[in-house]
């Protein structure tokens, strides 16, 4: 088994990290109109997912920590319906979008997973 010295050793970080670069490659064949719409409305999504696990993993107190990964699922959810969307409205094909949406599945299942695992270690 690993040892976790730092949020960087989680695997749902670095899942949330190469999330986040991949949607920055994808946005950036966006339309100029949409910078500061959808283009922006992916990057912040994209770049929640690895901050909240990285701050809630830094304030060192198990509630903490569950709250911030909540919050880390909540933008999971919003960034894959962003990405439905964008699909939709034919701004990405559904070719350059379905590996980041079903990364979003994935790093969701880890969320709850890790935030299963924190609750029944208690919340100190």
């Amino acid at each position: 088994m690993t040892v976790i010295r730092s949020y960087q050793d989680l695997e749902v970080w670095q899942m949330a990290m190469t999330l986040a670069e991949d949607c920055y490659r994808i946005t950036r064949a966006f339309p100029r109109e949409e910078l500061y719409g959808m283009t922006s409305q992916i990057r912040r999504a994209a770049v929640s997912i690895p901050a909240n696990i990285a701050e809630g993993y830094g304030r060192e107190m198990t509630g903490s920590y569950i709250q911030f990964l909540r919050v880390s699922q909540g933008s999971v959810r919003e960034l894959e319906t962003h990405l439905l969307l964008a699909g939709r409205i034919n701004l990405a094909s559904g070719d350059d979008l379905a590996k980041p949406v079903e990364t979003c599945e994935r790093i969701g299942k880890m969320l709850r997973s890790l935030i299963r695992a924190l609750e029944s270690r208690g919340t100190s």
